[in-house]
């Protein structure tokens, strides 16, 4: 049991989530999805220049980390949302708040499922052989598949937030409980299969 459970044991999400009864059924994410519990989470970028330790920042911050990237429709990076990091957490905040109206669950675990659904397990890479260029299938580390799963959340957020007369709280909400019961009208998990499948041909 880490420090920071010992001192506050009873230490609540936004006052509101606990994230001691969360669980990460995918042995290979155990490892890199940080459950640790805080109050408000923002790590002020401690883990910045150390390397892997955005593995040990907590889940919740890591996705409001990848909701800042929010730009134009056809250069997503601009810049519109960088630094933003209030308003990211309060996006976040509401759609955890829509998740347990719409389904009486904690949504940080249904965030943990999200993930795990999202997460890709193979990807290609690039080879050399002989002034030959091909591809070949490889497996991705745990730490990636995390990236790769916030990563199409977030931009399945961002291309529907662009065409959707509802709110991007909405969006978020839909997208992590469609992920999280693995449906494929889901946009992070549609791109899980996709790239497993290019790579899968790549073999």
């Amino acid at each position: 049991m880490s420090r920071t459970t010992l001192e506050y044991p009873n230490l609540l999400l936004w006052g509101r989530w606990d994230l001691s009864g969360v669980k990460v059924q995918d042995p290979g994410l155990q490892g890199v999805i940080s459950l640790r519990p805080v109050l408000v989470p923002t790590s002020g970028g401690r883990h910045e220049h150390k390397k892997f330790a955005k593995a040990r920042v907590n889940i919740v911050e890591r996705l409001i980390n990848q909701m800042m990237h929010f730009g134009k429709r056809y250069a997503k990076n601009t810049g519109r949302m960088g630094g933003k990091k209030a308003h990211a957490m309060n996006i976040v905040r509401t759609a955890f708040e829509i998740i347990q109206l719409r389904t009486g669950q904690n949504p940080v675990q249904q965030l943990v499922y999200a993930i795990e659904k999202s997460a890709p397990n193979e990807d290609t890479t690039r080879m050399s052989y002989g002034g030959v260029v091909y591809h070949l299938s490889v497996d991705i580390s745990p730490i990636r598949r995390v990236d790769l799963a916030l990563r199409f959340i977030s931009e399945g957020v961002r291309e529907i937030a662009f065409t959707s007369p509802k709110s991007i709280e909405e969006i978020l909400a839909d997208e992590i409980r469609l992920a999280a019961s693995g449906d494929s009208n889901s946009y992070s998990v549609k791109k899980k299969n996709e790239q497993e499948r290019v790579a899968m041909a790549s073999r």
